[in-house]
């Protein structure tokens, strides 16, 4: 296992390498935002800032929400005030080749379009699918053809783990 040199960089803010971490553990990039605040001469990167801070309901790091992820949370919204921004599920992903004074960097975006949600049809769908699966291996084979919202989805881990002990004790 290597380690990525930003490691040892302790923010407190979500960053795109916090992302990657996420990425690599399987998780969806699928979070909610309880609440914005704008605060005033927060440090950010060493530097002392005003920016709007998007705080999640899932214990992730808060988001710096930059001009182009204020104006989409906006959208979201359907509101400009910081206040009406409560409870706003979205998914976020990595942007390379952000332009940063004269570097060229990667960063947070927040997807344009709300998260596809699981419903409950959409549970109800994969139990019976998973009906069909006879043994162990099907079941693998069933788990790697889930989408990643699927994988992580705890009323879908549940069922799967279910499955399993049931193929085990049969």
């Amino acid at each position: 296992m290597k380690t990525h040199y930003r490691k040892v960089f302790k923010s407190d803010h979500l960053s795109s390498y916090d992302l990657e971490d996420f990425i690599e553990e399987g998780r969806a990039l699928d979070f909610t935002i309880s609440h914005v605040n704008q605060e005033t001469q927060v440090r950010v990167a060493g530097k002392k800032i005003d920016a709007n801070i998007a705080y999640f309901s899932d214990g992730i790091k808060p988001l710096v929400l930059n001009a182009t992820n204020s104006k989409i949370v906006s959208k979201l919204a359907g509101s400009n005030f910081v206040q009406d921004w409560n409870n706003i599920p979205v998914e976020l992903y990595i942007k390379k080749g952000i332009s940063f004074g004269k570097e060229t960097v990667q960063g947070v975006r927040i997807k344009e379009t709300s998260p596809k949600l699981i419903t409950e049809k959409d549970i109800n769908v994969i139990k019976g699918r998973l009906a069909t699966v006879l043994n162990l291996k099907d079941l693998n084979i069933f788990y790697q053809n889930l989408t990643v919202r699927e994988r992580t989805n705890k009323d879908i881990v549940k069922l799967l783990k279910d499955k399993q002990i049931d193929l085990k004790q049969s």
